[in-house]
């Protein structure tokens, strides 16, 4: 299969090292989750390349990092111009390599562009600041200086936006960055790099190095103690490993990885907006989202009516390949994530729980999985303590607020969490209480620019988005000087 693309050059098979294509004798194939068709064989980097990207971007920070404000903040609002100039192909290309619909990708395109920008207008914001005299005849002041380089391990779920919410972020601090892309969707980051460098960032400061098999490269970034900074988009049990692997170079990290997010409703919610963000919350991106409300928790009183409400709309989506307009759920990534679905909904349902939409996969030659509810769900069951990752939501009943409030807390994860009710106090006083790092109250909509986003517990370190996200970037110095 090959794609249609306007402009085929954004097409790149081989890594970007320093500002050029690193080829390998080694390739994986870039396959399509929808067709289960290869769309492209993509060069298979090891420690060699990790070693020469490392040394490109250590090079490059030299120059970077004193580069005047203004024309790093014009190399990035050139490349943001690039990537909405080409925003069309970059959702086929993601659309080709994830399966997620194609209005889905080339709206995950145009906010890459957009959040450039933000990068771009804020980055003059890191500032310093001067502090009152405490000792006569001394100033104290401080500055913010770029950490150095930075590695960024993206995910394959949001293949463009986790890429430029890392290594955008870092360029606009004045680091450079070196981008290991999940080898199920390679291409996007490696298309980012070819607008790269027609937007003008010099040689260095943007690498790319895909793989199969992420071990080597891995090792090379958390070992080397040039990279002084990683980023992590993933599950908490591989974000562990990468936290215990950077303890000997004493790395800054910032991990963004699993979640367990309720979404509770309250009997005085209104209804038709807590189905809206159920909706969303749960089966945006065919439900393979990190913030996905995993946790249906329903007031008893109106759990029933909720479910059935639920359930109708869930069937009325369109299951298809993300390319086929009237699609609103795409196929599962490969072929573990459906039979993980499969072991999920296979469990609740041996043990009491109630299908009320789908249940299982579209059709057993392809990776779709049919949009399902599952009622009469328990905390005993599999899927409770279970990141779904998959078109599957789960309700359980709840009683009383406290109530609501334990089982919604009852997790190690903390990265999102939602809630409805119309009592403002209530609204208020839960939202404090939930032990997340965003909250929807009333509302799924949980990002923006300029929104800090990120986890607590082992939901993670560090902030995305927001200024915040600027600041993971650069280090505080203090200097203090003796007057004459």
């Amino acid at each position: 299969m090959t794609m249609r693309l306007n402009n085929s050059n954004l097409l790149l098979t081989n890594g970007w090292i320093n500002g050029a294509e690193a080829a390998s004798e080694l390739q994986f194939a870039v396959i399509n989750p929808a067709t289960r068709e290869e769309i492209a064989s993509v060069s298979d980097l090891g420690a060699a390349h990790a070693r020469e990207a490392i040394a490109a971007a250590t090079a490059a920070f030299a120059s970077w990092k004193t580069t005047s404000l203004q024309e790093r903040v014009d190399r990035i609002q050139q490349w943001a111009d690039l990537i909405e100039k080409n925003a069309d192909d970059l959702g086929t290309i993601i659309c080709s390599e994830s399966g997620k619909p194609l209005r889905e990708a080339q709206g995950e395109a145009m906010q890459c562009a957009a959040l450039l920008r933000w990068f771009a207008e804020r980055a003059p914001h890191l500032q310093g600041t001067t502090l009152p005299e405490h000792s006569p005849g001394q100033q104290n002041h401080t500055i913010k200086q770029p950490i150095g380089v930075v590695a960024c391990i993206t995910p394959w779920n949001f293949p463009a936006a986790a890429v430029i919410v890392k290594a955008g972020a870092a360029i606009a601090s004045g680091c450079t960055a070196i981008v290991k892309p999940s080898d199920e969707t390679p291409l996007i980051a490696l298309a980012f790099a070819r607008l790269a460098g027609q937007a003008g960032l010099p040689a260095g400061v943007f690498n790319v190095l895909p793989c199969k098999d992420p071990a080597e490269i891995g090792h090379e970034l958390c070992q080397s103690g040039a990279v002084r900074m990683l980023s992590f988009t993933g599950s908490t049990r591989v974000g562990k490993q990468l936290y215990a692997a950077c303890g000997d170079t004493v790395k800054r990290l910032a991990l963004e990885l699993g979640g367990n997010a309720p979404f509770v409703v309250f009997d005085d919610a209104d209804m038709d907006r807590a189905l809206d963000g159920a909706m969303g919350a749960r089966f945006y991106n065919s439900g393979q989202i990190c913030v996905g409300a995993n946790r249906f928790l329903v007031h008893k009183s109106i759990y029933r009516e909720f479910a059935e409400r639920l359930a109708e709309r869930v069937r009325s989506l369109a299951v298809g390949s993300g390319f086929e307009e009237t699609s609103d759920i795409g196929p599962m990534i490969n072929r573990a994530a459906i039979e993980r679905l499969i072991d999920l909904v296979g469990n609740a349902t041996a043990v009491g729980a109630e299908v009320l939409a789908g249940g299982g996969q579209h059709d057993e030659e392809t990776l779709f999985f049919s949009p399902t509810v599952l009622a009469n769900m328990t905390p005993e069951m599999q899927a409770y303590r279970t990141e779904i990752f998959g078109p599957v939501a789960c309700l359980y009943a709840f009683d009383n607020e406290a109530e609501a409030l334990r089982l919604a807390n009852d997790t190690e994860a903390g990265l999102s969490a939602y809630v409805y009710s119309r009592d403002p106090e209530r609204l208020a006083r839960f939202s404090e209480a939930l032990e997340a790092g965003v909250v929807g109250a009333n509302s799924a909509n949980i990002f923006a620019n300029d929104l800090p986003f990120g986890g607590i517990k082992q939901s993670g370190l560090g902030r995305e988005h927001g200024m915040e996200c600027l600041e993971e970037y650069v280090e505080t110095k203090s200097i203090c000087v003796g007057l004459p």
